[in-house]
């Protein structure tokens, strides 16, 4: 895979840290999914911070609920959950148990099985594969079955280095289609990417 220099699992220890930190430590970083016998991965550029009783726009502001109980649990694991009736959304857990608080992948750089990502998008502009976080899921097969996958462990759905992590500049802006906390700038991308989502 170009741009992959260790495909091995991030260390839980990565994402038992203050949420904000890790938001920003992702850009750079490749996610990985093999399925049906293929590697699909793509450069995270783009990330979005959520936590819990401090951020109303986060799904754990209100407490535990059957949803969101993965938040509240040790960081590392995929929060796979279905919006606006059409897409799924990939967070990572961060933080130690009891404190919730989740990263939502919002963009990738494509780095391997774009004919993949392709077919499974409908799509041949590169720039539309994998620029919002429906349209990665839907480029790597991720879906509801991917909720509580343990990213530090699975080789079907991680994360890992990249030879490019450590030039990642990032930018921080205001979240996207949250009304309750939209002034916190949570959103953080990897300056100058063409694949960032546009919203």
């Amino acid at each position: 895979m170009r741009s992959v220099v260790h495909p091995v699992p991030l260390r839980r220890s990565f994402y038992e840290r203050r949420t904000l930190d890790v938001a920003k430590d992702l850009l750079g970083k490749v996610l990985v999914r093999n399925i049906d016998g293929a590697t699909i991965a793509g450069r995270i550029v783009e990330t979005e911070a959520y936590r819990g009783s401090d951020d109303p726009a986060s799904h754990a502001f209100r407490g535990v609920t059957r949803r969101n109980s993965i938040m509240f649990g040790r960081g590392g694991f995929a929060y796979v959950y279905f919006v606006y009736g059409r897409n799924w959304c990939l967070n990572a857990t961060t933080e130690r148990t009891g404190r919730p608080g989740a990263v939502l992948i919002r963009a990738l750089e494509p780095v391997a099985g774009m004919e993949r990502m392709a077919a499974r998008r409908g799509v041949t502009d590169v720039f539309k594969l994998t620029s919002g976080p429906g349209r990665l899921t839907q480029a790597l097969g991720i879906m509801g079955e991917q909720n509580g996958t343990d990213l530090t462990r699975d080789r079907g759905l991680y994360i890992c280095n990249s030879e490019r992590t450590s030039e990642v500049s990032w930018v921080a802006s205001r979240r996207v289609g949250v009304a309750s906390g939209s002034r916190l700038l949570w959103r953080f991308s990897a300056e100058g990417s063409r694949f960032v989502s546009r919203r």
